[in-house]
C-alpha cells in the first residue's frame, strides 16, 4: 500500500506528467542557477544566465577571474546581485580549488562529504546546496522549499514550523531513494504551487489533490 508521499507523486505525476527540470545545457549552468536563484524568480536567472552566456563568461574560471564589480552587473537581472555575485566567488573558489572546477571530480565525492562541504561556504544554505547535489550532480537527496513546506502544511502532513532537516528525513524514509524521482517529484510540486497551491487565493476546489486522504 503507497504511503501519502507515494500517492502525492503519482497524483502529480498523472496530471501534469514529466517536468524536464532543471532546464539547462550543462551542470556548472544548473549551479550557477541554483545560486542565483535564491530569492528571485526563475525568469530573473534565466536573463542572468543567458548574459553570461553572451559574454562567454559561463565556465568557472571565467567567472571566478571576473572582477567582482562586473560580475555583479552581468548577474543584474537576477536581484541582490552584489551579494550573489560575492556568493558566486565563494562557491567558485571551492570548487577550482578543491575540485579544479571539474564537474566529473566533484561528481565522485560523497553525498554527505560534499553536502558539508557546500554548506561551509558562505551564502550556501540547505536548499542551495541539495538542489546542487541533486540537479547539478545527479545525487540522490530531496530538495525542500517554500513551495513543498506550503502544499504539505495545507494538507496536513508537515506542520508550519517542520524545520528542513525535518521535513527532508520525511520524504528520505519515506520513499526509494532515487535522484531520477526526487528530481521529478520536486519539479511535480513546484508545478502544483504554481499552478494551484498559491500563497494568496489558492485554486483549492480545482487542486489535483484536493478530497485526498493521507496517511503513513
Amino acid at each position: 500500500m503507497k504511503n501519502s508521499l507515494e500517492l502525492i507523486f503519482h497524483e502529480l505525476y498523472r496530471k501534469f506528467g514529466p517536468q524536464y527540470w532543471w532546464p539547462a545545457e550543462s551542470p556548472f549552468e544548473v549551479i550557477v542557477g541554483a545560486i542565483l536563484t535564491q530569492s528571485t524568480n526563475w525568469g530573473n536567472v534565466e536573463r542572468a544566465i543567458t548574459n553570461l552566456k553572451s559574454k562567454g563568461l559561463l565556465s568557472p574560471k571565467r567567472l571566478y577571474n571576473l572582477p567582482i564589480k562586473k560580475l555583479a552587473l552581468a548577474i543584474r537581472s537576477s536581484g541582490y546581485y552584489n551579494i550573489k555575485a560575492r556568493r558566486l566567488k565563494e562557491f567558485l573558489r571551492f570548487f577550482l580549488r578543491s575540485y579544479r572546477g571539474d564537474i566529473k571530480k566533484i561528481s565522485k565525492e560523497k553525498l554527505d562529504v560534499l553536502r558539508k562541504k557546500l554548506l561551509l561556504i558562505k551564502g550556501i544554505g540547505e536548499e542551495t546546496a541539495d538542489s546542487i547535489l541533486l540537479y547539478a550532480l545527479n545525487k540522490p537527496i530531496f530538495v525542500i522549499d517554500a513551495y513543498t513546506l506550503r502544499i504539505l502544511c495545507r494538507h496536513g502532513i508537515l506542520k508550519k514550523d517542520t524545520s528542513y532537516e525535518d521535513a527532508q528525513s520525511l520524504f528520505m524514509r519515506s520513499l526509494k531513494i532515487e535522484a531520477k524521482m526526487f528530481n521529478e517529484y520536486h519539479a511535480l510540486l513546484v508545478r502544483l504551487a504554481k499552478d494551484y497551491c498559491l500563497k494568496s487565493n489558492p485554486r483549492c476546489e480545482i487542486c489535483p489533490l484536493r478530497n485526498k486522504k493521507f496517511y503513513f
